[in-house]
């Protein structure tokens, strides 16, 4: 189905040192940048590291099994946020100064994107960087909550959480490793907003005779 709608979505995921943004830091971000109709047009993946080594925690630390010396050389914030919004405007040839007009057009997404959405706008502040993404987000586990209570009525079995590993399941697709990879983590998650986003031609309404 094409899209009338002339904007990009970039599926977004974050691996943090721990659950409050205000404290905690991110410490990899995982994208992928896709075109109205989720034609993925680039990935990006790198560590960063915290500059509150205090707040690392080894719970966070099981989860996305990186640890302070897997993270020694990786780049601060600030240099990762630069690398970050240098690589979307280097996919989608956007020049510099369209930078603040075209950013408009991006709609970050994810599984329970607003958690992700809080860190990177936390993250954004402490760095004095200017926020210019779109205000709209594109959430996986609302929209599957949705989808599945559609299907659910019309008499299909659906799973009984939303976590990514169960969406993604229902749309035959797993996840490679154990532990959480930024990257690795939205990819999963753009190929699970295709799956729901595919439903959009057959949810027609249509009045009652």
């Amino acid at each position: 189905m094409t899209s009338k709608f002339p904007v990009y979505y970039l599926v977004l995921d974050l691996e943090m040192s721990g659950p409050d943004p205000e404290y905690n830091e991110i410490v990899q971000i995982g994208a992928v940048l896709c075109n109205s109709n989720w034609k993925e047009l680039g990935r990006f993946i790198t560590n960063v590291y915290p500059e509150n080594v205090k707040g690392f925690s080894s719970a966070s630390e099981k989860i996305h099994d990186l640890s302070l010396a897997d993270l020694e050389n990786a780049p601060m914030l600030f240099d990762a946020l630069e690398s970050f919004e240098k690589w979307i405007l280097k996919t989608l040839t956007i020049p510099e100064f369209q930078k603040e007009n075209k950013f408009r057009d991006i709609i970050l997404s994810g599984q329970s994107v607003m958690y992700d959405i809080n860190f990177l706008r936390a993250g954004y502040n402490k760095q004095k960087v200017k926020w210019l993404f779109n205000h709209t987000q594109l959430d996986l586990h609302t929209l599957s909550w949705f989808l599945f209570r559609i299907l659910e009525e019309n008499g299909f079995e659906m799973p009984r959480n939303r976590s990514l590993g169960a969406i993604a399941s229902f749309f035959e697709l797993e996840r490679e490793g154990d532990t959480h990879n930024a990257l690795e983590d939205a990819v999963l998650t753009k190929e699970c907003l295709a799956g729901v986003m595919s439903y959009i031609p057959y949810l027609k309404y249509e009045e009652e005779e």
